[in-house]
C-alpha cells in the first residue's frame, strides 16, 4: 500500500475516532464530574490517609482557599528543618531521608550505619543483568528503560509476590540501592549506541552517598567535588516524597491496592513520572528556557521577558502548548518549599560556574509570569514556581545531561514510592475503583452488509 494512501487512511480513521468517541465528551457539562480527581475548587479528591508525607499550600477559611507559603514534611518533620540540619552538620541526607520515609522515625547513628550497609550490599545488580537487560537492549529513553528494568528484577527475585512487611522492606531497600546503578548504566549505554560515544561502566563504591555514587557512575573519569555532591544530595532529599496525592505515588498506591507485586507498582510509578505534566516537566523547563535565552536580548529587562512569556501563553512560540513550564502547582500557591530551598542552594554554584545571569533570568520568568498569565487568560490564580523550575538549572550547573533529569527524580522518589506502597498494602485493604459516567446509549447490532 503506498505511503500516501496509508497516511490518508490513518487520517480518516483518526477523524472518525474523534467524531464518534471524543466530541460528545469534550463538549459535555462536567460540573458533577471530578476530572483529574479534582474538586471544583481545584483541591484533590480526598481518598485516604497517610502518615508519610504532607504537602500544604493553602488553608481553608469559611469554605474558601486562602493562599499561604508552602510547607512539605516527611513523617511530620519539616523539609526545611531536615535540609538545614544536614547542611549544618555537613553530611549527606538522602539515605537518612529514605530511612525516615520507610520506617517512620529518624535513625540513631547505629541504625543509620546498618541501613547504609544494607544499601551498599544491595547495589550490585543480579548476575548478567546489565549485560542482558541494558547492553543488549538499549533505549533512547532512560525512563522507559528504568521501568522495564524494574519489571525485569521481578524475575531475579526468589520471592517476588510475597506482600509481607519483611519482604516488602527487603525489596524496597534493594530498589533504592539499585535505581542509581540502573539509571547510570542505561545512560552510558544509550550514549554509546545512540550518540556514538565511548562506553564506560563503573561499579558503585561502597561507603559513598547516593549523590556521590551517582556522579561517580555517570562521569567517564568518575571525578566530582564535594560541593557538587552535596547540591545533588539536596535535590534528592527535596524530591524524595510529596505526599500520597501526586500522580506517580497515587499510581503506585493504585497498583498496590490490587495486591500486585512491588516491581509492578514501582514500574507503573516510573511510567507516570515520565510524563511532561509530572516529573518530565524538569526537562521541558530547560528546553523552554533555552528558547527564552535565545529570544530575550536583555535578560535584566522584565518587560522584554514578560513580552516573550506572553507569546508562550498565546501558543506562538516554544512547543505551542501555551504552558510556562515550571510555573504553577496543584497544591502550592505563594511558594513551593522545595523551590525556595533549591534556589538558595544554587546561588553559590551559579556564581562559581558563571551562570548567575541564567539564574537571574529564571527568577525574572518566575516574577513576571503570574501577572502575564492573568492578563492573557483573565484568571487571577495565585501562582508560584514549582520545583521543576530550578532543579533542571541545578542539574545543568552540575554538568548533568538533560536525559538524566527525570531519571534522577525517580532515583530520589523511589524511597517515597516504596514507603507509600507498604502503607497502602498494610492499611488500604480495598482496591481502588473510581467511577466513570457512561454517556453512550444502547445501539442494536448492525450486520456487516448493512453498515454504511
Amino acid at each position: 500500500m503506498p505511503a500516501a494512501l496509508t497516511d490518508e487512511l490513518v487520517h480518516s480513521l483518526c477523524s472518525d475516532y474523534w467524531k464518534h468517541n471524543c466530541s460528545s465528551i469534550e463538549n459535555r457539562d462536567s460540573s458533577n464530574i471530578k476530572r483529574g480527581l479534582r474538586n471544583s475548587d481545584g483541591t484533590g479528591v480526598m481518598i485516604g490517609y497517610t502518615e508519610i508525607g504532607s504537602a500544604i499550600g493553602y488553608s481553608v477559611l469559611d469554605g474558601e482557599r486562602v493562599p499561604m507559603e508552602g510547607r512539605l514534611s516527611y513523617r511530620g518533620y519539616d523539609l526545611r528543618e531536615l535540609v538545614d540540619a544536614f547542611s549544618r552538620e555537613k553530611r549527606f541526607g538522602y539515605t537518612e531521608t529514605a530511612y525516615l520515609l520507610l520506617f517512620g522515625e529518624l535513625p540513631t547513628q547505629e541504625k543509620l550505619s546498618c541501613f547504609k550497609s544494607l544499601l551498599d550490599e544491595s547495589t550490585t545488580l543480579p548476575t548478567n543483568f546489565t549485560e542482558d537487560m541494558i547492553l543488549k537492549n538499549p533505549s533512547r529513553n532512560l525512563m522507559n528503560k528504568l521501568g522495564s528494568a524494574v519489571l525485569a528484577l521481578y524475575n531475579t527475585d526468589p520471592n517476588p509476590d510475597d506482600t509481607s512487611l519483611e519482604n516488602m522492606i527487603r525489596q524496597s531497600i534493594q530498589l533504592i540501592a539499585r535505581f542509581p546503578v540502573i539509571v547510570a548504566h542505561a545512560y552510558v549505554v544509550k550514549r554509546h549506541y545512540f550518540n556514538d560515544e565511548s562506553l564506560y561502566l563503573h561499579r558503585p563504591i561502597p561507603g559513598l552517598s547516593s549523590a556521590e555514587n551517582l556522579l561517580h557512575l555517570i562521569r567517564p573519569d568518575s571525578t566530582f567535588s564535594e560541593k557538587e555532591a552535596r547540591l545533588l544530595d539536596f535535590c534528592l532529599v527535596c524530591h524524595a516524597d510529596h505526599g500520597g496525592g501526586n500522580n506517580s505515588t497515587f499510581t503506585c498506591r493504585n497498583v498496590s491496592s490490587t495486591g500486585s507485586d512491588t516491581y509492578s507498582a514501582i514500574s507503573a510509578a516510573v511510567g507516570s513520572l515520565k510524563g511532561p505534566k509530572h516529573g518530565g516537566a524538569n526537562t521541558r523547563v530547560m528546553m523552554q528556557f533555552e528558547e527564552i535565552k535565545a529570544n530575550v536580548k536583555d535578560w535584566t529587562d522584565d518587560d522584554e521577558v514578560a513580552a516573550f512569556v506572553r507569546r508562550i501563553l498565546n501558543k506562538e512560540v516554544c512547543d505551542h502548548s501555551g504552558l510556562v513550564y515550571g510555573m504553577g502547582h496543584a497544591v502550592y500557591t505563594l511558594s513551593d518549599p522545595r523551590t525556595v530551598i533549591l534556589k538558595e542552594k544554587a546561588e553559590e554554584l551559579a556564581k562559581e560556574r558563571g551562570m548567575l545571569g541564567e539564574l537571574r533570568l529564571m527568577e525574572a520568568v518566575e516574577r513576571v509570569t503570574p501577572k502575564v498569565f492573568a492578563q492573557v487568560t483573565g484568571n487571577q490564580k495565585i501562582m508560584c514556581a514549582n520545583v521543576d523550575m530550578y532543579s533542571g538549572l541545578i542539574y545543568k550547573m552540575l554538568n548533568i545531561p538533560q536525559e538524566l533529569y527525570t531519571p534522577l527524580f525517580a532515583v530520589a522518589r523511589v524511597s517515597g514510592w516504596c514507603a507509600h506502597r507498604i502503607e497502602e498494602v498494610l492499611t488500604g485493604r480495598r482496591i481502588y475503583r473510581p467511577a466513570y459516567k457512561a454517556i453512550v446509549s444502547h445501539r442494536d447490532y448492525v450486520p456487516m452488509t448493512q453498515r454504511g
